[in-house]
């Protein structure tokens, strides 16, 4: 099964609420937060340790999902007098509300991450906080781990900078605004610049070596009760906004390597079996792929509204497996200290009220820009973060797999053995006859077997539905 982007939207009670909560019992999601929990969380928000720099003159805007409320990063870009661009980023500061020890924090230890279903969120941190005091909301002046990084006319980083300040976010933005914006030429200069410096950056990552596969997310859209499941494929502010995140990790890893002391998220390079593989897949699919042309090159050349080109840019996906987080301390930089995928040092940390690692990077960023100690909350949790990110990453990614999965079954259950056309996206290696298809509409993404012939890899193939069970049996197609 190809590995694939989900997205939420919309928030509804529907009939498949028992199914997904039977789920959540399943996969031991935590719920319902404790009392002392709660109440922490409450003293919190009324009285949040504030740092004494003011920055809430800084014009910051945010860009997310129209019904997000748990808003951890607010930009702002200028131009810089003598060349070059300055980027402004505040990144919520957890820490201000959750004190090391406390009840508050293990809680968050034991969630790890927030949990995205179609029919609620389940936070890390309790919404007081996420959706409240600690969120970067437009008009809420709140507490920030403050990012200036200076680039040069060509987006190369010259400096960086991590302070605690107090921001204000002026203006709550989503991507299909701001690319309107942009696009039509009305976007203020702050906003305007999010496609210079976007660009710049692309062609940086172009330079380095770094990939960002533009595969098309399967989108669960709820409306009036129901579930419905539609492809998006990603804006060109999308890719923009990510670069900036992107910046900000890279730069975090900077500073923890110069540092001697940090948590970075690293993947290791492909082996060649697995580029050999993809090669013979895309002689499979009929893309011409010369010897002379680096994979990163092909890939950016790659429309994934050609279905070989989005079945290959699937099988892409292969090549992120192994991604994880490595600590250090004491100066002793690990053996893998980069992302293949990012062709650099990168680590985690424009997050927090999503990820519990982004919190720690945050602590240290701000003790190696300002060269101060690490606190030792920090350095004692530092060596169990990797085991507990892993963990928190599995059953974010089962519980994605599964919704889709689930969502998909109900909308298919009534039409056992009805045809379907659709793009074979993936066949086993060793099991030619079994893969799996995208179906147009509905935007399922599903296995096939029972075929006596191998399938054809991106092409279009006539299948017909052979089971579908909401919580019980996966959506299966069958040849026709």
């Amino acid at each position: 099964m190809p590995r694939r982007h989900l997205r939420v939207t919309g928030a509804a009670q529907a009939p498949l609420g028992a199914v997904l909560r039977e789920l959540r019992t399943t996969l031991d999601v935590p719920e319902e937060f404790p009392a002392d929990v709660l109440a922490e969380a409450e003293a919190a928000a009324a009285r949040p340790r504030l740092p004494d720099r003011d920055e809430t003159a800084i014009p910051l805007f945010t860009i997310d999902p129209p019904t997000s409320t748990d808003l951890d990063q607010a930009m702002h870009l200028s131009r810089r007098p003598g060349g070059g661009y300055r980027v402004r980023y505040a990144i919520a500061d957890v820490a201000a509300f959750v004190t090391p020890g406390s009840a508050l924090d293990a809680e968050a230890h034991r969630r790890v991450t927030t949990l995205y279903f179609p029919d609620e969120k389940v936070p890390l941190h309790p919404p007081v906080l996420s959706e409240g005091a600690a969120s970067l909301l437009p008009g809420q002046t709140c507490p920030a781990v403050l990012w200036t990084i200076d680039l040069d006319a060509d987006g190369r980083t010259e400096t960086t900078d991590v302070v605690r300040a107090l921001v204000r976010s002026r203006a709550k933005l989503d991507y299909e605004g701001v690319q309107r914006a942009i696009d039509d030429g009305t976007a203020e200069e702050p906003l305007a610049l999010l496609k210079d410096v976007g660009t710049l950056r692309e062609a940086r990552e172009v330079e380095r070596g770094g990939i960002s596969l533009n595969v098309p997310e399967q989108e669960i859209v709820v409306s009036d009760g129901a579930y419905a499941l539609a492809y998006r494929a990603p804006l060109p502010a999308d890719s923009w906004n990510a670069q900036i995140s992107l910046l900000t990790g890279m730069a975090a890893a900077d500073l923890m390597l110069a540092a001697g002391t940090g948590i970075l998220r690293t993947l290791p390079a492909a082996p060649d079996g697995a580029v050999g593989r993809l090669r013979r897949t895309a002689k499979a699919l009929h893309i011409d792929w010369p010897h002379h042309v680096a994979y990163a090159e092909l890939v950016r050349s790659l429309d994934p509204r050609d279905p070989h080109h989005a079945a290959f840019l699937q099988e892409c996906t292969t090549l992120l497996r192994g991604a994880g987080y490595t600590a250090f301390h004491g100066g002793e930089v690990p053996e893998l200290a980069t992302h293949a995928a990012v062709a650099a040092p990168y680590t985690h940390c424009t997050a927090p009220l999503r990820r519990l690692v982004d919190r720690y990077a945050s602590e240290l960023c701000l003790a190696a820009c300002n060269q101060q100690g690490v606190p030792e909350w920090v350095l004692t949790a530092l060596d169990n973060l990797p085991k507990e990110m892993a963990e928190g990453t599995r059953r974010g990614n089962t519980v994605e797999r599964e919704c889709v999965d689930i969502v998909e079954a109900a909308l298919l259950e009534n039409r056992i053995g009805d045809m379907f056309d659709a793009v074979v996206v993936d066949v086993k290696d060793h099991e030619p006859a079994v893969g799996t298809v995208q179906l147009t509409q509905p935007a399922v993404v599903a296995r096939v077997e029972g075929g006596t012939a191998a399938l054809p890899l991106g092409e279009r193939l006539r299948v017909r539905l052979t089971q579908a069970d909401p919580g019980r049996a996966k959506v299966q197609f069958t040849p026709a």
